[in-house]
């Protein structure tokens, strides 16, 4: 029999954190993040890390475990994760991974077979270099299946896929990507009436980051870590950077954020809708 595990996922500021955390104190679980930029140590209010006060005694895995100098890839998260299910489950714990990072529950929970390839950094920051449109005409004329399910997506998966694509000397889709699913697993997500509810707690949320010091978090981190990657292209210090920078006001720069979360949304809710297991109505 598989292992049964409960995923709680939705967009950004769904309110799955809260529910997640609800549900563990119902049925004895313990929490496993699927939030790409939770791992990260010190990327608190921007990526909305839960407080301790928050978690309420409920252990949270898969938060604080790298640097963010270390580029913490989707099979590293698999492998980790996967540990933790098993551990969660053998002292009689119910594992419930709760995020929004679609690539991370994919691979994890669905049938998604992750391509092993070690990074090629210098391709890596040689790809890099090139602006996201020219990026996508090479990846349409590598591999015209992969570039359809990522034209929409973040520079950087289009970057590893033309990685991918050139380290393995064959396209994407000619892979064998399919694969059983490890777990049984229950699917939840918070309900939402519409999708202006959702941009609502988007916008609210920006506000509330602001009040918690946003801004200063921003310093901090720039200080200590400098302008490395995983900091600048991790909206809520993106925008923050370019008011610190002198280009937008802190207004201008709090709208830009609220722009780029809803935009988000919109596209952690494609990938949810692709998962027939969830009833999505807005």
């Amino acid at each position: 029999m598989k292992q049964k595990v409960i995923a709680v996922v939705g967009p950004t500021a769904s309110g799955k954190t809260k529910m997640a955390i609800e549900l563990a104190k119902e049925i004895n679980g313990e929490i496993i993040s699927a939030d790409s930029r939770l791992v990260y140590k010190g990327f608190d209010i921007a990526a909305a890390k839960p407080t301790e006060e928050e978690r309420a005694g409920i252990p949270h895995y898969m938060i604080d475990i790298v640097e963010p100098e270390f580029d913490y890839s989707v099979g590293n998260y698999y492998d980790e994760a996967k540990k933790m299910i098993y551990d969660i489950a053998s002292r009689g714990k119910i594992p419930i991974v709760a995020g929004g990072t679609g690539l991370y529950l994919r691979v994890l929970l669905e049938h998604y077979n992750l391509p092993r390839v070690e990074a090629d950094y210098a391709l890596r920051e040689e790809l890099d270099k090139k602006d996201k449109e020219e990026l996508l005409q090479e990846l349409e004329a590598l591999d015209g299946k992969t570039y359809e399910r990522l034209k929409d997506a973040n520079k950087r998966r289009i970057v590893r896929a033309l990685e991918v694509i050139n380290l393995l000397k064959k396209p994407i889709s000619e892979m064998e990507i399919e694969k059983e699913p490890e777990f049984e697993v229950d699917w939840r997500m918070p309900e939402l009436n519409s999708r202006q509810e959702l941009y609502d707690r988007i916008n609210r949320r920006v506000d509330e980051m602001l009040e918690m010091g946003l801004v200063d978090e921003t310093k901090y981190l720039l200080k200590k870590h400098g302008r490395i990657k995983n900091f600048v292209c991790t909206i809520g210090y993106q925008e923050i950077l370019a008011y610190l920078d002198g280009k937008w006001t802190l207004e201008e720069a709090a709208d830009k954020l609220k722009q780029h979360t809803r935009n988000y949304a919109k596209r952690q809710l494609t990938w949810f809708r692709k998962n027939p297991a969830l009833e999505i109505r807005i």
